[in-house]
Order: structure tokens, then C-alpha cells, then sequence
């Protein structure tokens, strides 16, 4: 049996999980983070390891690991990722471990997890984005993943979409992530909504200014799509994330923008959601390790 392991490391979860080479998940758990003690939650992710191998008695699994942050040249470590989950920056993960694993970004491994198993099997250009907290970003260019230079390919969530908006996290003004990510929702809506899914279910009751909030951030949304559609021409693109949960009060109103803006000469991407929930990042990064080896 061919299988691996993979690993999501979220600030408040541990979610870890044993896939074969077919997508079937074999076992799976959760373990809780406690993202003040690097070394508790270091032990976590190494227990839930053991557990896994004991799984199918083989010391020769791959390990995948999927975390927030830019990985390392190799793929071995996060390079870069400031101020959180202390100890994770430049950890050596195959040295600690003591068994060949990879490190991805948790965007890429939710691309794979889709590319692989899930709603985009079978493309061979395929853009990810997931929209929650922020906006999130990966991209797959004939068959594999994108990483770039820096390994920071894919952040379509700081593409800018209004040049005289307030700056993100990165510095880039009215970005993408500053117009629907739901780190914004109480400034955009003049403080009245404290999340999305409150903005919604005033949208869904017919609340005007409600509409008018979401309506825009819809639109912003497309001209993003709209704009990754020119510059890498991908067959789908995959959303993934919270606000994805809003479903035809999103998708709906998207398709109607895209028929505005998407320059579809030769054709039209195909727009999707995506088939993994929060599992996405653990299987994405089975799904990663397994490639590595092949």
C-alpha cells in the first residue's frame, strides 16, 4: 500500500491524517495547539506521526507538512513566518522527525488536496483561492504546483483591486484580501457587521445596505478572477474557505460578474468550490509528500 502522511499545522488545531494513493483516508485526528509553547505542540505534531506510522507498520512513509508561511528552497522548513507557532521558522522537520517529510504553504496543500482527489482532479492548470480570515492563494502550471521564486507564488489575495484603498498586511493598497477577506467585514460595513455571516443573513433578509456590501465584494471578487483568468490562462479555479459556505448567494452573483469582466476568447474558466473542508491542508500534504517520491 502506498500512503502518506500529512500534517496541517493551524494556530488553534493539529489535524493529521493517513491517506493512500487513491484518497481514501485511512485514519485521521485532531490534537489542540497551544501556540504559546513551541515545544508542546512540536511533541503534538511528533506523537501524531508515531501513531500514523504504527498505522501501517512502515518507516519508510512520507511526511508531509502544511502550515502557514513561505517554505524553504527545498521544501524542508517555513522560512518565513513571523510571530507565530514559536520554534516553527527554519525547524528542520526531516531531522526532527527522523523521517523524510516536506513542507508546503497550507494554500498550495488545499490546492493539492483539490487537484488530486478532489474538485479539480484531472486539470492540469488550475488556480486555488480561499477566502476566510484573509484571501489565500495557489496556482498549478501543467500538473504541479507553482512555488516561484521565494516560494511566494500564488498570494492572489494581495493583488490589488483599488489603488486608493487602505493597505493590507503586505503593504499593497485595496487588495483583494481587504475587500471580501472577513478581517475587513466591520470596516466595510461602517462597523455594523462583525462577520460575514452576519453581513449575509441581513443580505438574505433584504437588508439594502447589506446588499450593497456584499454586492461590491462580490464584484471586487471577480475582477480578481477576472484578472488571474488573463495572466495565467487556468482551466478552473477552486474556492475554498469560510465564505465559500455562503454558496449560491456567492457563486450566483459571482457568474454574473465574470460574464461582465472575463476576457473568454478560446473559452471560459471553469469556477468551482471546493470539495475538502479542514481536512484540505492534512490531505493536500499526503498529497504533496506523495508527489515528491514519485
Amino acid at each position: 500500500m502506498n500512503a502518506a502522511i500529512g500534517i496541517d499545522l493551524g494556530g488553534t488545531r493539529i489535524k493529521s491524517v493517513l491517506v493512500d494513493d487513491a484518497g481514501n483516508i485511512l485514519h485521521q485526528q485532531y490534537s489542540d495547539t497551544d501556540d504559546r509553547e513551541g515545544a508542546v505542540w512540536k511533541n503534538v505534531v511528533k506523537d501524531s506521526v508515531g501513531r500514523l506510522i504504527e498505522k501501517i507498520n512502515s518507516k519508510r512513509t512520507s511526511i508531509g507538512i502544511s502550515a502557514p508561511g513561505l517554505p524553504n528552497a527545498n521544501n524542508e522548513a517555513i522560512a518565513f513566518m513571523p510571530g507565530r507557532m514559536q520554534g516553527l521558522e527554519n525547524l528542520i522537520w526531516k531531522n526532527f522527525l527522523g523521517h523524510q517529510a516536506y513542507v508546503v504553504n497550507d494554500a498550495i496543500a488545499a490546492m493539492m488536496a483539490e487537484a488530486t482527489f478532489g474538485t479539480a482532479k484531472g486539470k492540469k492548470h488550475v488556480v486555488m483561492l480561499t477566502l476566510g480570515t484573509g484571501v489565500g492563494g495557489a496556482i498549478m502550471i501543467d500538473g504541479k504546483p507553482y512555488q516561484g521564486a521565494f516560494h511566494k507564488a500564488g498570494h492572489m489575495g494581495h493583488m490589488v483591486i483599488d489603488h486608493e484603498g487602505d493597505c493590507d498586511v503586505t503593504g499593497m493598497p485595496g487588495s483583494l484580501e481587504e475587500c471580501i477577506g472577513n478581517c475587513t467585514i466591520e470596516k466595510r460595513s461602517n462597523g455594523r457587521f462583525a462577520s460575514t455571516r452576519e453581513l449575509l443573513d441581513a443580505y438574505r433578509r433584504g437588508d439594502e445596505q447589506a446588499q450593497g456590501v456584499w454586492l461590491k465584494s462580490v464584484r471586487q471578487l471577480a475582477l480578481g478572477l477576472a484578472s488571474v483568468t488573463n495572466i495565467l490562462s487556468p482551466e478552473t479555479i477552486v474556492l475554498g474557505g469560510g465564505i465559500t459556505e455562503a454558496g449560491k448567494d456567492l457563486f450566483e452573483p459571482l457568474y454574473q460578474f465574470m460574464e461582465q469582466f472575463e476576457w473568454r476568447a478560446g473559452g471560459k474558466v471553469e469556477i468551482v468550490k471546493a470539495t475538502y473542508g479542514d481536512l484540505a491542508g492534512a490531505i493536500g500534504a499526503a498529497c504533496f509528500a506523495m508527489a515528491q517520491d514519485q
